[in-house]
């Protein structure tokens, strides 16, 4: 027999992940209470299955391919990798898949925890079902935020289901590493295991119908297929599978639409994300269980007519919204959100909050990502694809990070590219793509370029220390003005 309670708290939060645990800190920091349900792990996926552990698993390797290109390092290096001790330091950063100290966290910061599944039974309401069939009915006095996050797609494959494949989540969190590996899909998730797993030993082998990581500027995609190769991996483009049967020895065989069969011992899909929405309850305020979420400029969720859910109370951020499915940007999104719910309660005007009403401009204009590959990958703003797409007036400027003498001292035979998109009519840069080895640090400067609007004629007064592989900042100024 099963029995409820009811609780009020301001604001209620499904889905405690780095999105849901923002939008409750900056809510109880406004001054009004906080509820957060969680199903699962609190600190969600980046914290156990994608960013910490996944960028744990790429680190020793990269570092040790840096100590190979520094000749004098490189003597020192006898041995080879100890996966064993590399599992051990990705465990440690998944804090071994517990949660104790984010719940800790939760309970400073005056957020009030609840475990079990979450469901909106109406307006301002959520019903939270625990492990032991006991129900809570919480009551929201101004909002409802669902923040509950993604999860991987798995294609309609024949056999897939069956042959018991990997998502990120297993990737991430392996035990041991496979000696032969199969990847579907050419994106981020699969070009950043193939280089983990490639460097652990797999013979790894990508299977991507739309080619490797279509959506950046293709110079970057090439240096990585190229770096893939050169390490092993062997890539499958243009083509997809159409069959796959895991056998009674555990050998996973792969049929491919170019006649090609493979066979692996694991099978990782990495071919999208699905938004989880199917069991919270959306039939009970007007929409489809396991759509993404369509949300307005505030992050206010809209139905299909556009108009709010009714009674203008329910949110939705992070990737639930699908604006952006990476976690800096969900937490960008939750600070904003929950300052502007706060604002809105204590009828405080929104120009009073640090973000003003310029609220989430960073989403359309400024998104930057790292893909930690052999070599990283650093973007922000737009591709020149995507800035033509959109009718903009632009310039391309490339320059070769082999030219620049930082460069030539972080490592021998250092190999990149950099490019900078310019909006013509504004003379601001809108987009911008560096590929090397250890640039993801110097995408923040790009990245408050683009969402500052500052002029070209300013930013040649940011001087870029020397000799610093940052000097392709000059590089790219002299090279726009020498075209001009």
């Amino acid at each position: 027999m099963t029995t409820s309670t009811t609780q009020d708290f301001d604001v209620i939060i499904i889905g405690a992940g780095p999105v849901g645990e923002n939008v409750a800190d900056r809510i109880v920091q406004g001054g009004l209470t906080a509820a957060i349900v969680e199903r699962e792990l609190i600190g969600g996926e980046c914290s156990y299955w994608a960013c910490m552990p996944t960028k744990a698993l790429l680190r020793d390797a990269a570092a040790l391919r840096a100590v190979r290109h520094l000749p004098g390092a490189n003597a020192a290096v006898t041995g080879a990798l100890d996966i064993a001790a590399v599992l051990r330091r990705r465990d440690g950063f998944a804090s071994h898949w517990k949660d104790d100290g984010q719940a800790e966290w939760l309970d400073s910061a005056g957020i009030t925890l609840f475990r079990g599944e979450g469901r909106i039974g109406g307006v301002r309401t959520v019903e939270v079902i625990g492990a032991d069939g006991e129900t809570v009915v919480l009551k929201a006095r101004h909002a409802v935020v669902v923040s509950t996050g993604s999860s991987a797609r798995i294609p309609s494959i024949e056999g897939l289901s069956d042959a018991a494949p990997w998502t990120s989540r297993e990737a991430a969190s392996a035990a041991s590493v496979p000696g032969r590996l199969a990847i579907i899909g050419g994106g981020v998730v699969a070009t950043e295991m193939a280089t983990a797993f490639s460097a652990f030993g797999s013979a790894v082998t990508i299977i991507a119908r739309n080619g490797l990581l279509p959506a950046v500027e293709p110079f970057a995609s090439e240096l990585a297929a190229k770096s893939l190769r050169a390490g092993g991996v062997d890539l499958h483009l243009e083509t997809e599978p159409t069959r796959i049967i895991r056998d009674d020895a555990g050998e996973v065989h792969l049929e491919l639409a170019d006649g090609t069969t493979l066979v692996a011992d694991e099978v990782l899909v990495a071919t999208g994300r699905t938004p989880n929405t199917t069991s919270i309850g959306m039939e009970n305020v007007g929409l489809t269980p396991g759509d993404w979420l369509t949300v307005d400029a505030s992050l206010r969720v809209v139905q299909a007519t556009g108009a709010p859910v009714e009674g203008d109370w329910l949110y939705a951020a992070g990737d639930v919204n699908r604006r952006v499915l990476l976690t800096h940007q969900g937490k960008y999104q939750a600070r904003v959100l929950g300052d502007s719910i706060a604002a809105r309660a204590k009828g405080t005007a929104l120009d009073e909050t640090p973000w003003g009403r310029h609220s989430f401009t960073a989403d359309d204009r400024a998104v930057p990502q790292v893909i930690f590959g052999d070599p990283e990958i650093a973007t922000v703003g737009y591709t020149v694809a995507a800035a033509t797409l959109r009718g903009l007036n632009i310039r391309a400027v490339e320059y070769d990070l082999a030219w620049v003498a930082g460069a030539g001292l972080h490592a021998d035979g250092y190999e990149g590219r950099a490019l900078m998109v310019v909006d013509e009519d504004r003379k601001v840069i809108v987009g911008f793509t560096i590929a090397g080895p250890d640039v993801a640090e110097l995408l923040h400067a790009a990245t408050i370029a683009i969402a500052g609007e500052v002029p070209l004629d300013r930013l040649w007064h940011a001087v870029p220390s020397y000799p610093t592989v940052s000097e392709v900042w000059l590089r790219l100024l002299e090279t726009y003005g020498r075209d001009a």
